[in-house]
């Protein structure tokens, strides 16, 4: 897992947030800047350069919301076979983001159980108060 901000627990709760995404994404560098703003440990997990498994995506769908975590609006989505697109069931798009990390919304924040996906700075700040 790269590391990037302070690697450590958040003062406040003592359980360490974790910030899954794209390096290079925009929403995420924003997320990222807010975070460092506030003082808030996380670490940085760059889910393009390590993956990430199957039973992370299908928790954070249980979470969020697999129609709030799948990407419809992003160019790997657009580019999907339209077969891939016709029999889009939750199985089928948690397999197509085990396969394709760039269909997931980003960013994809988690502490313990809360999992936030994207990023509005208002939402950020009432969950992580």
């Amino acid at each position: 897992m790269a590391r990037t901000g302070p690697a450590h627990s958040n003062r406040e709760t003592g359980v360490t947030i974790t910030v899954f995404g794209i390096r290079n994404c925009d929403t995420v560098k924003k997320a990222r800047s807010w975070l460092d703003a506030q003082g808030i440990a996380y670490r940085f997990h760059d889910f393009r350069a390590a993956g990430v498994d199957e039973a992370q995506i299908r928790r954070w769908a249980q979470a969020a919301g697999i129609d709030r975590l799948l990407n419809r609006a992003g160019t790997t989505f657009r580019q999907l076979p339209a077969e891939d697109k016709a029999c889009l069931d939750d199985d089928w798009a948690v397999a197509l983001m085990v396969q394709h990390p760039t269909l997931i919304k980003r960013p994809v924040l988690e502490r313990g159980d809360l999992v936030l996906v994207g990023f509005k700075p208002e939402v950020y700040a009432a969950a992580l108060k």
